[in-house]
Parts: structure tokens; sequence; C-alpha cells
């Protein structure tokens, strides 16, 4: 299992086989999901589309997270020394052997293509840069609109699943400068939120933290289970239990 799960070029598979339902919300490749409005102005959505709603984990799918949570060591913090967001390279760098890596395209505008649904784009960029679009935020269970400016690109933000500082003393810190730049931009990892909720967040680990959207916590915490696997990082005792415990109701047949 984990030999698959390292494999770069079998990684969707695998990590769809650890219990994690790769389609995110507005899910596509590198531009597929584009839908561009023909005749809405600059920083508008087509009001007739509406965020797909947020796929939930099946029964089956929670069961093999949970297998998969039993293959993660499980040990205390590792000492922050040393932690600095400089240590997983530069901000949403293309540069990286993943999914949507190598395209031309910042990370953050590639999440933010996959995630938003009626989203246009700047000319000029190579159908890159998302100027607006509509979320359906897994965390709140929200709809937000996103418009791409000084002060109001933060609404929407782009969330580590499994939160930088969380990953340096969980075992990032083994891990060479090219592994953690490609942990920080996998899209696997990543996931368009609501701007406060993820800055509330921080770099908390699910004994700590979780979406105060209940339906979603199933998925979050597989997503989690996933990264952490792939990337060879550790779980504590209490995150494992508080993940265990909504695997484990999310794993009964309804």
């Amino acid at each position: 299992m984990l030999t698959v799960l390292l494999a770069a070029g079998a990684a969707g598979v695998a990590l769809a086989g650890c219990g994690l339902p790769l389609p995110s919300p507005g899910v596509g490749g590198p531009h597929a999901s584009t839908r561009v409005v023909p005749g809405a102005s600059a920083g508008g959505v087509d009001p007739s589309s509406r965020p797909a709603p947020v796929p939930t984990l099946t029964p089956a799918q929670a069961r093999a997270a949970l297998t998969s949570l039993d293959i993660l060591s499980v040990k205390g913090r590792a000492p922050r020394t040393g932690y600095d967001r400089d240590a997983f390279g530069p901000a949403w760098s293309d540069d990286v052997d993943v999914s949507l890596g190598h395209n031309g395209c910042d990370t953050r505008n590639d999440v933010l293509r996959r995630d938003l649904v009626a989203e246009r784009l700047k000319p000029g960029t190579r159908g890159c840069v998302v100027v607006s679009g509509t979320l359906a935020d897994p965390y709140t269970g929200r709809t937000i609109t996103f418009v791409r400016g000084r002060a109001t690109s933060s609404k929407v933000q782009i969330d580590h699943v499994v939160a930088l500082g969380d990953a340096w003393v969980t075992g990032a810190q083994q891990l060479s400068p090219t592994q953690r730049r490609t942990l920080a931009n996998d899209p696997n990892n990543l996931l368009a939120v609501d701007g406060p909720t993820n800055s509330a967040k921080r770099d908390a680990d699910a004994a700590s933290w979780l979406p105060l959207n209940k339906a979603y916590r199933c998925t979050y915490v597989a997503r989690q289970v996933a990264v952490k696997l792939r990337y060879h990082l550790w779980v504590t005792a209490a995150e494992k239990a508080q993940i265990a415990r909504i695997l484990t109701g999310c794993s009964r047949a309804r």
C-alpha cells in the first residue's frame, strides 16, 4: 500500500484507494474546469451557475482511510525549531512534479480554477489568473463569491489540509527541500476555503481543529491521512484517536 502511494505516476489512484474522494469542489484538471461566461463583465459570475455539493465520503472510503490510518506511525510532536515557511520553498511554486505542476500557472490560481465555479480569468495571463468565481466552501458549508483584489482576495484562501507547521513537527523536517516544496503545492493537500476560517485554523491538526461543516469532516480527515501517508509524516496519539473516531462514524452503512 505504501509503495503504491509513493508512486508519483499513480498518485491519484493511490489517494483514492486510501479513502480520499479525489473530486474536490469544482473538480477538473488544469484549465479543464474553467467556465468563462461569454459576455459577462470582469469580476462578475453567471448567476445561473451554482457550486456543486461538496463530495462526501462513502462508508467504503472511510473504512479504507481507517486502514491507512493504522499504517501511520504514532509519535509525539517534534520541536518546532527551525520552522519557516521558506523551508517549503517559494509560495505557490509551479516547479513541482505533481498534478497541475509545470503547467505555467502558479498553484494558488490552479486551485482556484479547480475549486470555483463560474470563474472568470484575467485576459493576457494564458488562462491562469482567476479574477472572480463562486465557491461552495467545504469548511463552513456557505457559498462565497470571490473577487480578486487587494481588499477582497482574502475572502477565499488556499488551505493546506495538512498544515505546513503541523507537517514540520510530524516528519517534514526529515524531507528534502524538493519533497517539502512538493508537499506545499500538492493539489491533494490544498483546498480553496473561507479565508477567516482558514486563518483561524492556523497550524492545527485534527486533534485541535475540525471544519465547522460536520458533513465535510469525514472527507477532511481522510485527506489528511492520505497526505501524511504519502509524505511519510506521522500522527500524534490524540490526532489518531480523533481521526479514528470520525472515520469510524463515517464507515457505518447509511
